[in-house]
């Protein structure tokens, strides 16, 4: 049955003439009456009775109309949704690797909804390795890691942050700005695993196997709970970036490690060729800056 037709019904029903209906379809009469008998014939049963004054339905009519308009109000909503629902929104899918700093990736958020609007952001707690193996895989977009990538993978610096100490309250270390690599010799240091960050973490030991300094490290994959692995392991000092001390260990005063300095670097990290929207979003990402 088509809508047209029931179109055609409702608007003779509500007119109660089949030439009043005509005018305001702005049909003729003649097209509009084949086009009412041809419903009657489709549901096997009259629907309107010629009465002095036009037409008035019948019945079955009456209980056509109920079902007619509903159709119809179904039919206008469905276009709606459809003009509504704009284009097609795609996930992009990103990893963070720790110490990414938390209103870094707040603006990330904002800018993207400003500027992507299409894109919806997944993001995905994973190490440097990690990602980098993901990506290749196809199981992430894109890749906030702390490892420059193989040259197989596309890849951008974002930013640097020096690593530094944050000692336990009432250490003979804690309150000073700076620390030197030296005062860690045989302090028992907490510290990220190698796959977290691999470049900094070999040229952390080389430098201070070089030096002859001999720290305790205790290296631990750990992202949100580098208190408890301090308490578990006992350690005096956790070394991470500032923005990571102050959110994940409150009241440990931080120190910038210095002689020689250590740097965390964040690459974003893609496939060579990948989605519109995964570039625009990869685009958004590069231009928000660090405080």
């Amino acid at each position: 049955m088509e809508l047209r037709r029931l179109r055609y019904f409702t608007a003779v029903f509500a007119e109660g003439s089949l030439s009043r209906a005509a005018e305001q379809l702005r049909i003729s009469q003649p097209a509009l009456t084949r086009q009412i008998r041809q419903l009657e014939h489709e549901l096997g049963v009259a629907v309107f009775e010629r009465v002095p004054t036009g037409v008035r339905p019948t019945p079955a009519g009456a209980a056509l109309n109920e079902h007619a308009q509903l159709v119809l109000r179904l039919a206008d909503a469905s276009r709606e949704v459809a003009r509504s629902a704009g284009p097609a929104r795609e996930i992009v899918r990103i990893g963070l690797a720790p110490g990414v700093p938390t209103g870094w990736l707040h603006r990330v958020l904002g800018a993207v909804r400003e500027r992507a609007p299409h894109a919806d952001i997944a993001f995905t707690d994973a190490s440097s390795t990690d990602q980098l193996r993901m990506i290749r895989e196809g199981r992430l977009d894109l890749g906030l890691a702390h490892q420059q990538p193989p040259s197989v993978l596309a890849g951008a610096g974002l930013f640097e942050q020096p690593f530094g100490l944050a000692v336990r309250p009432g250490h003979a270390l804690a309150g000073t700005a700076e620390c030197r690599l030296s005062d860690l010799d045989g302090l028992r240091v907490l510290a990220h695993a190698r796959d977290q960050v691999p470049t900094e973490h070999d040229r952390l030991l080389a430098a201070a196997h070089h030096l002859g300094v001999s720290p305790v490290w205790v290296f631990a994959r750990f992202t949100e709970n580098a208190l408890a692995c301090a308490e578990a392991a006992g350690t005096a000092a956790v070394l991470l970036t500032e923005s990571s001390a102050g959110r994940l260990l409150p009241g440990w005063p931080w120190s910038r490690l210095v002689e020689p300095p250590f740097l965390m670097r964040t690459w974003l990290v893609r496939q060579p060729v990948t989605r519109a929207i995964v570039e625009r979003v990869a685009t958004v990402v590069a231009g928000v800056p660090v405080d």
